[in-house]
């Protein structure tokens, strides 16, 4: 899963949905002020997964959204 790490979730091709059909990602949340670039901060199994790599970087979990890849269709 590390190889979704830094990617944009709108870029991920077919066969990527498809493997990683399920899996929880963590993207920081849009705001004007900070204008994020939207790119997977952390990718696993479950939101607490996301949220304990998001610690492990010392990032505030409360400050991403998570959303589960769906396979493209």
């Amino acid at each position: 899963m590390k190889t979704l790490l830094g990617r944009v979730p709108d870029q991920l091709s077919i066969g990527e949905r498809r493997q990683f059909a399920g899996k929880w990602i963590a993207v920081e949340l849009y705001s004007p002020r900070t204008l994020p670039l939207r790119r997977i901060e952390a990718a696993g199994d479950s939101v607490a997964d996301c949220t304990r790599q998001l610690r492990d970087k010392q990032l505030p979990p409360t400050s991403f959204e998570f959303q589960q890849i769906h396979p493209a269709y």
